[in-house]
């Protein structure tokens, strides 16, 4: 017997406009009516209407804008200012009704049904909650009310309305003209590659898209493509996650006089640390995430967010005020430690098995055990960091960090598709590459092979080359004469039947990586 299918919950989202650009002005003191562009990596990311009027778009580079806008005020992007002023305006809505799931900054979500029954109605208890975000200075918030998250999302966006309602059983109708590109920012991963695939075979809409059957987008695209597939067609099961509201557990320790030894610090907070840990298991919580701030008799301020793989412990804590004070340059001792929560999670999730969490627990406490008493960077784990490369993509990062700060959701034309080899080499390993005739072969400045690669030698072997593919060019920052990287990309198969990836560029030819 086959199980019904999940109904998609009925969400009402709150979008608040330009809200990186609200936040960063606010945080500026400057006017509504003030041209402002937010800038990251020379570029504008976001900007103010006012700035818009002048055709300051995303994604021009900032000379331009200000060529178009001489007035402009320019200012760097925070994402973590973005979520710091968004928090008084999710606590406002959830004094107004609980269970509120914050989406991104400037936008979250929260269930329809207590809401509408409270306020006599979906647009009733909508338009409560912008007219609350708007005492807030949210400046012009919007509601989308529709079945499932996704569909309310794009309801708020296109309703000439304050409030824009799609009504029961209505979601698939009105998501159908919309451009499948929607769906980029919809997936639980990067959702680009299948987007650009969609319109290549000339899928323009979401209907269109909806339209497919469902077994074969799972077989083509996956589970990330089914999941899109469920949200094109207006399938948006997902369940509501709300948050789990901070609450005010600051620990603060003060010294007087300041101290100038890392070790008395440490000491210092021991019992703060104790206390802050106690304070959260009583509520039920624990902390994955801290953020420690050091000041010192001077006036100097270290701050710094500390992530966890499990959750903190009292000892952790100490660890990392340690660490931070040990590799913070002050000029005078530390007069005060903050120690606050920054992302916490329901006790219940981290709570140990029957009979116990087996050699994973073991690992953990080990591992930690080593860092303690080595330091912050003694132990490394391999993570998956952005890039066009192999060799940039891998990256080692300290034990509970997160994973850098280059994305893997960056576009990152040029990198290599998947399935990606198993096997990466580092180093690389030159070999020589060369065509039937004995020649090396070379890549024109068109990218033309001077010839067929035939054998592959790696000085001791040599193997023959049955079938290949390329040359893919790679040709990045070739505006820094010092890091430019000019490279052409080869696949090959040798006569045993294993495939390589081979790279030629100015030093000559490399295997970077091996297919297994």
């Amino acid at each position: 017997m086959t199980a019904p299918p999940l109904e998609p919950p009925r969400v009402i989202v709150l979008w608040c406009p330009d809200w990186p650009v609200t936040a960063a002005r606010s945080a500026a003191g400057l006017g509504p009516d003030a041209p402002v562009a937010l800038v990251e990596k020379g570029r504008v990311l976001a900007s103010s209407p006012a700035a818009r009027a002048e055709s300051v778009r995303r994604g021009i580079r900032v000379r331009e804008a200000q060529a178009h806008c001489p007035d402009l005020v320019v200012l760097e992007y925070d994402a973590a200012l973005d979520a710091r002023a968004f928090e008084p305006l999710v606590a406002a809505v959830e004094e107004l009704t609980p269970g509120v799931q914050v989406l991104r900054p400037g936008m979250c979500a929260v269930r329809v049904r207590g809401a509408a029954r409270y306020y006599g109605g979906e647009r009733a208890a909508a338009l409560a909650l912008v007219a609350r975000l708007d005492e807030l200075g949210a400046g012009g918030a919007r509601a989308g009310v529709a079945d499932g998250v996704f569909t309310a999302e794009q309801s708020a966006r296109r309703s000439v309305d304050r409030v824009g309602i799609v009504p029961a059983g209505s979601a698939r109708e009105f998501l159908e003209p919309l451009d499948v590109g929607l769906l980029e920012e919809a997936g639980a991963e990067p959702a680009t590659s299948t987007v650009t695939l969609l319109r290549r075979l000339g899928i323009r809409t979401l209907g269109q898209f909806a339209a497919l059957p469902p077994a074969d987008v799972r077989t083509r695209f996956g589970v990330q493509g089914a999941r899109l597939h469920a949200l094109a067609a207006g399938s948006d099961s997902w369940p509501l996650v709300p948050r789990t509201p901070p609450d005010d557990l600051e620990a603060v320790v003060d010294f007087e006089p300041a101290l100038e030894l890392v070790d008395q610090v440490a000491f210092g907070v021991r019992t703060a640390a104790e206390r802050f840990i106690d304070e959260l298991v009583a509520r039920r919580l624990v902390v994955t995430a801290i953020r420690v701030v050091l000041r010192s008799d001077s006036g100097e301020t270290a701050e710094r967010t500390w992530q966890h793989p499990r959750s903190f412990s009292p000892g952790d804590v100490v660890d990392r005020v340690r660490w931070q004070a040990s590799s913070a340059q002050f000029s005078s001792g530390i007069t005060r430690v903050a120690i606050a929560p920054e992302a916490v999670d329901a006790i219940s999730h981290h709570e140990s098995g029957l009979w116990g969490s087996g050699p994973d627990e073991r690992i953990h406490h080990s591992l930690s055990r080593v860092q303690s008493m080595l330091g912050h960077g003694a132990v490394l784990m391999p993570r998956i960091g952005g890039g066009r490369t192999l060799a940039d993509r891998q990256r080692l990062v300290a034990w509970g960090d997160p994973a850098g700060s280059t994305s893997v959701r960056e576009p990152w034309p040029g990198q290599l598709p998947a399935p990606l080899p198993a096997s990466v080499f580092t180093p690389r390993h030159p070999v020589a590459v060369v065509d039937a005739r004995g020649e090396p072969v070379l890549v024109g400045d068109r990218g033309t092979p001077s010839g067929a690669p035939a054998r592959l030698t790696s000085g001791t072997r040599t193997l023959d080359l049955g079938a290949w593919a390329g040359p893919w060019p790679l040709d990045e920052r070739w505006w820094a004469p010092g890091q430019a990287n000019r490279a052409w990309r080869f696949q090959a198969v040798d006569s045993t039947g294993c495939a390589w990836l081979l790279v030629l560029d100015e030093s000559g030819w490399w295997v970077e990586a091996r297919y297994d």
